[in-house]
């Protein structure tokens, strides 16, 4: 998954401090000096982002999808350790949300409870299976046994490749017991697919 990214509107003071320690961070950060660019920021917004605003600017962001991306920072001057807190407990939430209800095809994966769910039936899954299926979905063309060896088991000298076939075939019977589903995972001359 993505690095998570933090925007930040028209603070260019919050900016600078937290630019010059962004190396102690594991999101992104980004500057917009004008609000010129919330139509840009609209348009390239994902789920795993967050916008920084101060309290004079946030009523700019009107739009409803975006508000829960929205963090205002109201009461300054504060500590940087109390900002930093604020901006990770958002990113925590965030996060959780977005793995709550990640869709493949007709499916819908939860990463925090390990699940995969279509309509009414639940699929409980391993940690290998959702990485399996993550990685798979990412890719869109067939993957080989040797591609899912190297990024979903970090190959190992003494994995051998009946290993992941083993892991396939399982996941593939468990998906078509539950749902009736064969075409989960298409098996091609070149590698696996969903």
């Amino acid at each position: 998954m993505s690095k998570q990214s933090v925007n930040i509107v028209e603070f260019q003071s919050l900016y600078n401090i937290l630019f010059e320690i962004k190396s102690l961070f594991k999101f992104n950060i980004y500057n917009h000096k004008n609000f010129n660019e919330k139509t840009q920021l609209e348009e390239t917004i994902k789920t795993n982002s967050l916008i920084l605003v101060n309290d004079k600017n946030h009523n700019l962001f009107s739009n409803k999808e975006l508000s829960n991306n929205l963090l205002i920072f109201d009461r300054m001057p504060m500590k940087i350790e109390g900002i930093i807190d604020k901006i990770n407990t958002q990113l925590i939430k965030q996060k959780y949300n977005f793995q709550s209800k990640f869709n493949i095809k007709n499916y819908i994966l939860n990463l925090n409870a390990r699940i995969i769910s279509c309509e009414e039936k639940v699929l409980k899954l391993t940690e290998k299976e959702i990485d399996i299926i993550l990685f798979l979905n990412e890719n869109k063309k067939p993957q080989s046994v040797l591609k899912l060896q190297n990024e979903v088991w970090g190959y190992a000298v003494d994995l051998e490749t009946h290993t992941v076939e083993t892991h396939i075939y399982r996941l593939r019977k468990k998906i078509k017991d539950k749902f009736g589903d064969q075409n989960f995972i298409i098996s091609h001359d070149e590698g696996y697919v969903i």
